[in-house]
């Protein structure tokens, strides 16, 4: 057996200058000069089978520094270091970090590269996984996280990443609890990969290279309030909030055009992408922007459901933009159970504390017109376009049902169906009736999209999220 000699400390020194690919990462991902590392010298318990020099040094980069003049702690996984293996001491690096940002009120950016845990170390690395586990539960909805799958993310290690609040994958990376192996033997052929995590929702934004993905990270740090308490975020734009705007087409474009130039971060672009869910800045104004196009699904219906429960948990403001037929008729919805994916977003708008501002710029049917943002689920301020179109069911499908005898025995049926749907049209879905109705503020011009919006977003920035303490009112004379 080989006697594992101390080091001295020029030695520790020899062995971590450089520090490779994790000092590279964290090279990119902080301000110049800012990184603090800490834990430096934290060991793992060596065997015969694994005390080569330099292999006794924990396979994880923890520390924190600055991004954007922000604080921001991290710990970034060192495949060098036996391939990043999870041990004992590995984990202690980990949440030591959590524990001094949930101190400090400052995010946590994670950078996941690890071949799982250390297997010498049998129920002491498993064991770690679960202090990892309750430390980003704890922080949960307290102080952003943010993951970056650099590597291999696999088992536990998947589910830490899971636990964070905004998932980014490098497609170089790869992100699954079981072995991809069996699922490629069932026809999966990209199963484990980046892409095939995030076409099933587990990852938030894909990008191309581990750069790329470190500079959304850092895109996103400077978006996010610092802590839950922090309020509204503000950022220095010079994009003028009342530039004018088309406001109108696909919703894509009427998002692009309302968000600040150069803002917008979208997640889950893969995942039911008929419901997009954007961050960006209005005016300044860090905002979550909902947009709920086609035909909403059980899973758009989820997907919007948590992005606006994360909003909600830092107060940032939900933008809902409206150009949805309704609920999509499929079964797979309906297995998902469909009534439950939709209580659940209904859930998210009503109890969320956060400002609301919600817009119709098309259609907007039955459940679909409830659900998303509503005046009676809390929305703050509810405006629609000219073109909107309001109703419990599309224009054409309400004429067939309630018209279909009468059209039958017109002179000139076609001739009476349209004339139907046109008085449909303009007395039951205009978005005046809905108005009248005290269910919407104002009907704007569309090219005022950006400048209305950004003034309610302004206005509702001082919101109180809880009532003041009174003892009573104060009864008029």
């Amino acid at each position: 057996m080989n006697i594992i000699k101390q080091n001295t400390l020029e030695q520790y020194e020899e062995l971590l200058a450089g520090g490779g690919t994790a000092y590279d990462r964290v090279a990119n991902l902080f301000d110049a000069g800012t990184f603090v590392e800490l834990g430096r010298f934290v060991k793992k318990a060596t065997t015969e089978f694994d005390n080569e020099p330099g292999n006794e040094f924990e396979g994880v980069v923890t520390g924190y520094g600055a991004i954007d003049g922000k604080l921001v702690f991290a710990f970034v996984q060192d495949f060098s270091r036996m391939k990043g293996a999870m041990s004992e001491a590995h984990a202690k690096k980990i949440v030591a970090v959590y524990d001094s940002a949930m101190k400090s009120g400052a995010p946590v950016i994670g950078v996941f590269d690890s071949a799982g845990a250390k297997v010498l170390e049998g129920v002491a690395a498993l064991s770690g996984y679960g202090s990892i586990m309750k430390a980003a539960a704890q922080a949960s909805g307290v102080i952003p996280q943010i993951a970056v799958i650099a590597g291999t993310c696999s088992g536990s290690l998947a589910t830490i990443a899971s636990m964070s609040d905004v998932v980014i994958g490098a497609k170089s990376g790869s992100l699954y609890i079981n072995s991809p192996f069996a699922q490629k033997a069932k026809g999966e052929e990209k199963a484990g990969t980046i892409e095939y995590a995030a076409e099933n929702g587990a990852v938030s934004v894909v990008t191309e290279t581990v750069e790329e993905a470190l500079v959304t990270a850092k895109k996103l740090i400077v978006l996010f309030p610092s802590n839950n308490v922090e309020g509204t975020a503000y950022n220095e734009v010079a994009d003028s909030a009342n530039r004018l705007v088309a406001g109108e087409g696909a919703l894509t474009e009427i998002v692009s055009e309302l968000v600040d130039a150069g803002s917008a971060v979208e997640f889950g672009k893969e995942y039911a992408p008929d419901t997009a869910t954007t961050v960006a800045s209005i005016g300044g104004i860090t905002v979550g922007v909902v947009a709920a196009g086609g035909k909403l699904t059980a899973k758009g219906a989820e997907k919007a459901a948590k992005f606006v429960s994360f909003c909600d948990s830092f107060s940032i403001p939900v933008v809902t933009l409206v150009d949805c037929e309704g609920t999509a008729a499929c079964a797979c919805s309906e297995k998902a159970p469909f009534s439950s994916k939709l209580a659940r977003l209904a859930s998210a708008y009503a109890v969320s504390t956060t400002a609301k501002v919600s817009v119709v710029t098309g259609k907007a049917y039955g459940t679909v017109f409830t659900v998303f943002g509503s005046k009676t689920l809390g929305a703050d301020v509810a405006f629609a376009t000219p073109n909107a179109s309001i109703s419990v069911m599309p224009t054409e499908a309400a004429v067939e049902f309630i018209y279909a005898d009468q059209i039958k025995t017109a002179a000139d049926p076609m001739a009476e169906k349209e004339a139907v749907t046109a008085e449909w049209s303009e007395k039951v879905c205009s978005p005046v009736t809905a108005a009248r109705n005290g269910d919407l503020d104002d009907i704007i011009a569309a090219s005022e999209l950006r400048m209305r919006v950004a003034a309610a977003l302004e206005m509702l920035s001082g919101k109180a999220t809880t009532a003041p303490y009174k003892k009573h009112g104060n009864l008029p004379l």
